[in-house]
């Protein structure tokens, strides 16, 4: 039989996982994009293996990385007779992918000022009435 090596999590990439959570990224999601940042090229099997994702859940996070143009595939050859295998990294750099849900939480924080003013105006208007 065959030996592959299948990358795993470390430390920093668990890390990296918990800090895209906190900014409320899906875990499917951040897993993914935690698993693909290194630039490494991983068939579904892989990333399920190395993200302690299922294979729904890796479905899951390609469909939304495909959503936003964020990942490659490719057809590789398997070894022998077996179906052909779809290879998937980051297309997008990870600066880009992190400018996006920066610009998401500076609108969302815009929104929570706005909403947070508006609430000030109100409130001084009921007690100066």
């Amino acid at each position: 039989m065959k030996e592959t090596f299948v990358l795993r999590f470390d430390e920093k990439d668990i890390e990296v996982v918990e800090t895209l959570r906190s900014l409320g990224v899906p875990r499917k999601v951040s897993n993914m994009i935690a698993y693909l940042a290194g630039g490494v090229e991983a068939s579904s099997r892989e990333i399920e293996r190395g993200s302690d994702l299922r294979q729904p859940e890796v479905s899951i996070a390609l469909r939304t990385l495909r959503q936003h143009d964020w990942i490659e595939e490719k057809i590789c050859r398997s070894d022998g007779t077996g179906r052909p295998m779809k290879v998937y990294r980051l297309k997008a750099p990870i600066e880009e992918i992190l400018r996006y849900y920066e610009e998401e939480k500076m609108s969302e924080a815009n929104r929570a000022m706005q909403s947070i003013q508006r609430l000030k105006t109100l409130l001084s208007e009921a007690g100066s009435a």
